[in-house]
């Protein structure tokens, strides 16, 4: 196995799949991809399992029944990632909202020391295009919202463009992650820096995606909103 994965779950992603593998390997640094499929209806799966005959070894499926959760998807995929001795370990979207090519500023800057690589959007440099104003208010506030209640520094709380050292997701008891909507990437921060974690924020520009259809509802969103508080008094 190689030393570095980039997990992506796809629901419907049949537009945006085939570019994204391609592009994932042809970058600069070597990265393994496993797709984490919700049986989607598009076919979404049986691209990846014909582009598994092209690049053998390095593209990996698993297919799930039905639509089950981000966050199950992604602790799904840190379990498997976990047992075949990854030491970097990815979280990104398959629409292009994440650029594959800050995938190896990520790598890099947890070569450099960092536990979590943040691609953020809220950082000095970071960006977001292609979004309507509404809606970068209501994700820029979400965060401040999220670092207010938790008493965190990071400004990008609710991001989904991550880098982990292997370390950091065997500390963190993945079967005790309790949010597994929008929830799921604050509660993952969290828990790091409880856990004494560094995270470092690496800027990036967010895209909004041009193909396919967004996955994001105000289910998930209020999930959010009150899992946040039920992080910060709870117990544990």
């Amino acid at each position: 196995m190689g030393q570095n994965l980039v997990i992506i779950p796809t629901y419907n992603e049949i537009e945006n799949i085939d570019k994204m593998v391609r592009t994932v390997f042809s970058l600069p640094r070597n990265f393994d991809l496993l797709i984490v499929d919700d049986g989607s209806p598009d076919g979404t799966a049986n691209h990846v399992l014909q582009l598994q005959k092209e690049f053998p070894g390095q593209l990996h499926l698993e297919e799930r029944k039905g639509k089950m959760g981000l966050g199950t998807a992604y602790i799904h995929g840190f379990k498997w990632a976990l047992t075949r001795h990854y030491d970097y370990i990815f979280e990104m979207d398959c629409d292009f909202s994440h650029n594959p090519a800050d995938l190896v500023r990520l790598l890099e800057a947890c070569e450099k020391g960092a536990d979590v690589a943040v691609g953020s959007r809220y950082t000095k440099g970071g960006k977001v295009t292609n979004w309507p104003i509404g809606r970068i208010m209501m994700s820029y506030f979400a965060s401040v919202y999220v670092r207010m209640v938790l008493w965190i520094g990071v400004k990008d709380t609710t991001a989904g463009f991550k880098c982990y050292r292997r370390k950091v997701l065997e500390t963190l008891e993945l079967d005790n992650i309790k949010f597994m909507g929008y929830a799921f990437q604050i509660e993952m921060k969290y828990r790091a820096i409880k856990k004494g974690f560094k995270i470092v924020e690496v800027p990036i520009m967010f895209t909004d995606r041009i193909l396919g259809v967004s996955k994001m509802s105000t289910k998930i969103f209020k999930e959010a909103f009150v899992g946040v508080v039920q992080m910060r008094f709870s117990p544990r």
